[in-house]
């Protein structure tokens, strides 16, 4: 079986559609979605994601299934009920609502490097969901609610979660594409590799419109792994000569104030 995660394009959080760029991006990916021969498609319920797919479902003669548990990864962390030191992870991206009196809540990665170093609870497989930032979240509950929904997909597909391995109930060749978010992807990522989401959310990008292309691999009869063959792959946009977009990138050097800091 092979999964195509596919981010959407570049994204206007606003409107939750795309902006012209983002808009170049998916036709670009839709004149090379055949190359993939895909045989089903999902999509998540938000609309940079729905507008993404609709270019590559037109190619395909296609209708997408949409899955409410496909959106981006909803986790929020609440400043409120934080205390100052672990608010110190999002310095620059805290918003006080002087109206309500009380701190906006906000995603929960994009880290500071300077709070998880002192913080490494945070990559660790198991401690990450007893760490100080995520009690002040509602990140594992959101997270466990997500894996469920994807250990119920996988088992429509035949492949059965047994710890950390699949048992393989029903093999299959299909080539699945999911049109949904970075955030999201990374959740999918760690769960495969065993690791704290944090790994992924922290330490990747993945471009709009890049591919991660994960496999199963069944080397032994019933026992079968997904293998991550890339990740943020950007070939269509390279072969339409359609430069990639800076979003989910933070800036290469402080001094470069026109990036994202």
């Amino acid at each position: 079986m092979r999964l195509l995660f596919i981010r959407h394009g570049d994204p206007n959080y606003e409107i939750d559609g795309l902006t012209e760029k983002g808009k170049s991006e998916a036709i670009a990916l839709a004149k090379h979605i055949k190359e993939f021969e895909i045989d089903e498609v999902y999509v998540s319920p938000l609309g940079r994601a729905k507008e993404t797919a609709e270019y590559s479902l037109k190619e395909l003669g296609m209708e997408a299934t949409t899955c409410e548990w496909l959106k981006e990864f909803p986790a929020l962390f609440d400043p409120n009920i934080a205390d100052e030191e672990t608010r110190k992870a999002f310095p620059n991206e805290l918003h006080f609502n002087e109206e309500k009196g009380r701190y906006d809540k906000r995603i929960v990665w994009d880290i500071m490097p300077s709070y998880y170093m002192n913080h490494p609870e945070l990559f660790d497989a198991k401690k990450w969901r007893e760490s100080d930032l995520v009690k002040a979240s509602d990140a594992v509950e959101v997270y466990d609610d997500i894996i469920k929904n994807f250990d119920e997909f996988l088992a429509g597909y035949g492949y059965e979660r047994d710890g950390s391995i699949y048992k393989v109930t029903e093999s299959n060749d299909k080539t699945v594409a999911i049109f949904c978010h970075f955030g999201i992807t990374s959740i999918f990522l760690s769960y495969f590799m065993g690791i704290s989401p944090y790994v992924p959310m922290q330490f990747l990008a993945m471009a709009p419109t890049s591919i991660t292309e994960v496999v199963t691999e069944e080397r032994e009869k019933g026992i079968a792994i997904f293998r991550t063959l890339r990740a943020g792959d950007i070939t269509h946009l390279t072969m339409e000569n359609e430069p990639r977009s800076f979003s989910a990138r933070f800036c290469e050097r402080f001094e470069n104030m026109d990036e994202r800091h």
